[in-house]
């Protein structure tokens, strides 16, 4: 295919997915996309007097010392937001019954990505495998998301192995203003909760995991070969063996519960997405659960 087509391909892809995802863009905009997300940014306004009720955690100590008299700083909500998403396109993501994890999560990406768009967002992206990859930094506007949507169409690995710790590290350090980040990944990998932490302390995170439903559970179907998307490795096991299919489902369910636990412990929200069913329903449900805690 010559440089050319390629580049027709890639516009095609682009504009499949904006006209694919737009029911989804469409529910996340009438939704109140911006109040799910408000108060990312607060920037200090001015300082005045401290009024009965004012919150004494707001006293500015500099200028109540040099008054002598109690002040208090106001902060307003900065409507400039920076949504950052960050995503694991290490081996694993190629597996899928029907659809790939990667698949799945590029739609899911182009989504919000064109709903940020629409609410006139700063959009950045992260595409990492054992290391970043590929970084473009926030900025607005639809030639800017079309550009990362096209970058991500036709992005292609240079590792199959993940570490996800070592990318959130770099993460961290890259991003200076307050953000929302999504993490796309299916979180099969290890010890990466402590960076995850320190990536939650500066920024809103929100963990979406995309997996298969044949990775929850094998079926009996005789003897298959297994092979590792990250190393390579082969392994041929009998699923007809019913001790081996009850073992594989108590790892899996370990794997979920302690997930869940240390995700729950450093409060970062995480979304399960399974590649053969709408992803719209459980963003949808998010989105409603966080409206719901935001108006509380």
């Amino acid at each position: 295919m010559s440089g050319m087509d390629q580049t027709k391909e890639i516009i095609r892809k682009v504009k499949k997915l904006e006209i694919t995802t737009k029911h989804l863009v469409d529910g996340l905009i009438t939704g109140n996309y911006h109040s799910i997300f408000k108060g990312q940014g607060i920037e200090f306004s001015e300082s005045r007097e401290y009024r009965v009720g004012d919150d004494i955690r707001s006293i500015d100590w500099k200028i109540t010392a040099r008054l002598n008299e109690p002040y208090i700083k106001e902060f307003i909500e900065e409507r400039d937001l920076h949504v950052y998403f960050a995503l694991d396109l290490s081996g694993s993501s190629s597996f899928g019954n029907n659809i790939s994890k990667r698949k799945k999560a590029l739609e899911i990406v182009a989504s919000l990505m064109f709903a940020a768009m629409k609410n006139n967002d700063n959009v950045g992206l992260f595409l990492f495998t054992d290391e970043i990859e590929q970084f473009i930094p926030a900025r607005k506007g639809r030639k800017h998301v079309l550009k990362a949507i096209s970058t991500l169409v036709q992005f292609q690995p240079k590792s199959t192995t993940t570490n996800l710790s070592k990318s959130l590290r770099y993460i961290s350090k890259v991003i200076k203003k307050r953000s929302i980040v999504f993490v796309i990944s299916d979180f099969f990998d290890t010890d990466f909760v402590h960076p995850l932490k320190i990536l939650k302390n500066k920024h809103d995170v929100i963990a979406l995991r995309i997996i298969d439903q044949r990775e929850l559970e094998i079926p009996d179907i005789g003897l298959i070969e297994l092979e590792d998307g990250e190393t390579g490795e082969q392994l041929l096991v009998d699923t007809s063996d019913e001790q081996f299919r009850k073992d594989y489902m108590q790892q899996i369910q370990k794997h979920e519960q302690d997930l869940l636990h240390q995700l729950r412990k450093i409060k970062i929200d995480m979304v399960r997405i399974l590649t053969d069913e709408p992803f719209d329903i459980p963003l949808k449900k998010f989105f409603k659960i966080r409206l719901q805690r935001v108006m509380r």
